[in-house]
Order: C-alpha cells, then structure tokens, then sequence
C-alpha cells in the first residue's frame, strides 16, 4: 500500500515565501502548466507529430497490487527545446495487455499531452490483478512505441514465495557504457529501485563515447532547459531503454539530480533564493522523465518523495529523501574528524518528520522485509588507517545522532529483518549496523547493502587502497569492492540474497558482467554471511 505523506507545513510555508521572492518570471517558469490529464480517445483531426516521437523508449513505475505508473514523453528530435514537438497538446493513446502481442488487452485509453511538462505523460492505471505480469505500449499518430514489460505489486495479505530486485544508482554517462543494464534487463525483475544519480548536473569535457564532448554536454546543467536536454541525452541510451523496458523501476533522486552535495536551502555560495529556482528546474525535469504519480509532481522546488510501497507481506519498501530536509553539512563537507557538530542532536539526515515517518512506517509493517530505498551509506565509513578517525561529513556520518535515532528507535520498538539498500558510494560496500560502530560486540539490528555506480568512477578494480583501508578500519563491513555493476537480490521468506553482478570494463561498449559475491541474510537474524 502506497503512503503519500505531507511535508511539515510550517517548512514548506517557509520555502515557497523564499522561493517567491524571486522574480515572477523565473517563478512562472517553475510553477506553470497542469497535470496532463486522461480523457476519452481524440478525433482523428488531433494533431500529430511528423516524425517517431518515442525516441526516449517508455517506463513503469511506482506498481500497487492493482495499479503502476506508464510513462513515456514525445520527443522526435530528443536534444533540441520541447524534444522537437511544437506547443500543442497531443493525444497520446496507451494499451496495457496480458501478452506482448496484446491479443488480450485489458486497460487502454487516452492521455492529452502538452508543453507545459515537455509532451511527458504519466498514465496512473487501475483495475490491474495483483502480482501479475503486464505489457504496454503508447501510440501517437502513426507511430507505435517500444513494448514494456511491468509488474503489480503483491495483495496486502499475499506472502508471496518469491521477489526479484535490481538496484543501481550513479550513472555519469561520459565516464562508460551502460553495460550492466544489458544485464540488468536480461533477468527480468520483479522491480528495480533507482537510488540516485541518474543525471549529473555539471559540464565535462572527458567523456568516452562519441558525442560526449558536445556543447550541450560540457555546459552546467541550470536552466529547465538544460536539465530536459540532459535527461534526454541519458535516455537515449539504448541500454538504460532496455532497462527501463524490462521491470517496474521505482526511484529517488540524490544531489545530481540538482547540484553536488545540496541541502535543503543550501548549494555552497549560490544565495538561497537563486538556488531554489534552480531546484525547481530540476525538480520539474526530473518529474518529466520519470515514471512518477501526481503525487509527486513538483510544487515548484518542493517534490513529495519520501513515500512507503508494499509488496505484500513479503517486503515494504520505504524510499527516503535524504536531500530537501537535511541540514546543511558541518565542517565544511569532505572528509573530516567526527565532532560535535557531527553528533548534534539538533541536526538531522531526513529532517524530524521524515525520521518519525520511517520509525513509525516499520513499526506498524507486517512485511516479513523492512526495505530502506536511499541514497547513501548509514554505516560509518572511517576512510583513513591507524587510530584516527575520517569521515564524509555527506553520508549518515555526518550526522550521526540522526543515525543513533533510527537504529535505536529499530532496537527499542523490536523492528526485524531491516535491509537498507544504498548507493553514492561509488563501490560495493555490505555492513552489519550496529547500534555502535566502535564497539566489535555491540548488538547487530540491521544489514545493509551499498551498490557500487553503473558507470562512475570509470572502470575501478576489485579492491582499491581506498576499499582495503574501510575493510580494515569497520571491522562491521563484511565485503568490498570497487568494480562498477548493480546488485541483483531474490528475496524468500526465510532468506534475502544479495549478487553483486560486476562490469570487467565499462570504458569500452563491449565489457562482460560476471558475479562477484552473493552475500545473504537469514530471516530473524541480521548478520551478513555467504551464501
């Protein structure tokens, strides 16, 4: 069941008299244009588009046991304004079907599309069975889609025998080729969690594959444009299609997405009022190419994120948003000695309402898995050899009474089997959470599972001098490793796996994935082993 929560009001009030005290024109920007809606099927005199406007493939997203999120968006001409389409709304049909020859189709209709959100649509359906396998595929004028394969969720009371899970994070595009969603899309999943990262704002002028060095590339995402523009260069991806094609994919975004290392108000020296109109670019872009609810449509540079997805009794997912209620980081960010302002009670990771939100949403799950979906690492990470201590002030570390509020609050309330699953890292880390790290016996109430980037951070290694100092520093982490790849988990009542599927190279199209661990967790029992 989908928990749609509301943001603190006085937080909101707060942002939004900021946000518009910037200029009308740039507030109009970020504010303007309707929800594109369904309606019944157009007149043949619609408008249509000259050339295949479904260059950027389709999506699913976001199932419930009787529902999932169809997105795709017009754009026969990807990287120029608008995806080429002109400013007219256009009918856009959609057919949901048992078989991918939809020789039985069960759901269809039609969804009017617009330039206010750049020709994107995004299809809540309905009336699904539960825990049932479905295709789909849109059409407008002549022109057909791509056929994607989604999944519902499980009913409330199913405990079902089995789930498949994909999840990936950080996927600088100019640093490799999309060689682990090749992989990714040949098993099929259940679903796939997307934890961040999926653009990257800044310019480069580095990039491997032809047309990296492009201008519109090497230029600093900031306006709405700059951002559409960017996501539709990673879109036309064929790989990240086929990702896309193949499962239900249910996402969070990151700092990426926005600026490097944002929070909340915060993007280093830019004035908070500039940064917000900035944010609500990207909010809105993100919004577009993503296979969201309304739900979760921007309000300008505010986006309803966090939110809570069932998959039966078997597992809940709690995705979090670690960005636009965390204060802003101490000691000047990087890597630095925790003090105390990393162990400020005051100071918070998910802001006090998202972290009441998360304790009370476990509490309350009869889920047999209690899922965290999210951005970074809650382990602490010490980077440095010898007695003293480093730390990312970014991650959980860096705000370290918010993470002794969540394990804490797991151990209080008697909450089981809590997976949390991460990325940013840039490398495969698995940890025991312990309600304190520096204490090899302290008491185990969590597993985690980080995932290495896609692409960033280029083609790695097994185990960097980085990776080998945090393995002899944390005596609570269990493996590393700093190849690229994603990680692929069958979860079952009684176990959870964890295969970390890893890319030989990704700075050539053709490199190989192979598995490199598969680490598990036994029902009832939150310690990391072989499996």
């Amino acid at each position: 069941m989908i928990s749609r929560p509301t943001p603190p009001a006085a937080l909101l009030a707060a942002t939004r008299r900021r946000f518009l005290t910037v200029s009308g024109a740039a507030a109009a920007l970020a504010f303007s244009g309707a929800l594109p809606g369904i309606s019944p099927a157009s007149a043949t005199s619609a408008p249509q588009p000259a050339d295949d406007p479904f260059t950027l493939g389709v999506a699913s997203g976001d199932p419930l046991p009787d529902g999932v999120v169809l997105w795709t968006r017009l754009a026969p001409d990807p990287l120029a304004p608008f995806g080429g389409m002109d400013r007219r709304t256009y009918p856009v049909r959609w057919e949901v079907a048992t078989d991918e020859r939809f020789s039985r189709v069960v759901r269809r209709g039609t969804t009017q599309v617009g330039p206010e959100f750049s020709h994107s649509a995004h299809v809540d359906v309905r009336g699904l069975e539960p825990w049932r396998e479905y295709f789909y595929r849109f059409r407008c004028g002549g022109f057909i889609s791509p056929v994607g394969r989604t999944k519902t969720a499980p009913s409330p009371e199913q405990l079902v025998p089995r789930l498949t899970l994909a999840f990936a994070s950080c996927q600088a595009i100019w640093e490799g080729w999309y060689t682990a969603y090749r992989d990714l899309a040949a098993r099929r999943h259940d679903v796939v969690l997307f934890l961040g990262d999926y653009i990257y704002e800044f310019g480069n002028d580095r990039g491997i594959r032809p047309g990296d060095g492009d201008e519109h590339n090497t230029r600093q995402a900031v306006t709405l444009d700059d951002y559409r523009q960017r996501y539709a260069y990673y879109k036309l991806d064929p790989d990240l299609q086929e990702a896309h094609h193949s499962a239900p994919w249910i996402v969070v975004l990151d700092d990426h997405e926005v600026v490097d290392n944002w929070a909340d108000l915060n993007a280093g020296s830019t004035p908070s009022d500039q940064f917000l109109v900035r944010r609500a670019n990207a909010f809105r872009a993100y919004w577009e190419h993503m296979p969201l609810r309304s739900a979760q449509t921007p309000q300008g540079p505010d986006m309803q994120l966090y939110r809570r997805l069932g998959y039966g009794r078997l597992a809940e997912f709690s995705m979090l948003d670690t960005r636009q209620y965390r204060d802003d980081q101490v000691n000047g960010d990087g890597i630095k000695p925790p003090n105390d302002a990393t162990a400020d009670p005051a100071r918070s990771l998910l802001g006090l309402p998202q972290e009441r939100w998360l304790l009370d949403g476990l509490t309350a799950s009869d889920a047999r898995w209690n899922v965290l979906g999210h951005q970074t690492a809650i382990t602490l990470l010490d980077t440095v050899s010898g007695p003293n201590v480093a730390v990312p002030m970014d991650t959980w570390d860096g705000y370290s009474a918010s993470r002794d509020r969540l394990l804490g609050g797991i151990a209080e309330r008697g909450i089981q089997n809590v997976v949390s699953l991460a990325g940013d890292l840039h490398r495969s880390v698995v940890s025991d959470l312990a309600l304190d790290f520096h204490d090899p016996d302290s008491r185990v109430v969590a597993t985690e599972f980080v995932g290495t980037s896609i692409t960033s951070g280029l083609d790695g290694e097994d185990l960097d001098a980085g990776g080998q100092v945090l393995l002899d520093e944390n005596p609570h982490m269990r493996f590393g490793n700093f190849q690229r790849g994603y990680v692929s988990c069958e979860i079952t009542p009684e176990l959870w796996r964890s295969d970390f599927r890893v890319c030989d190279r990704v700075t050539v199209p053709d490199g190989t994935v192979s598995s490199r661990a598969v680490l598990a967790v036994e029902n009832g029992v939150p310690a990391v082993q072989q499996a």
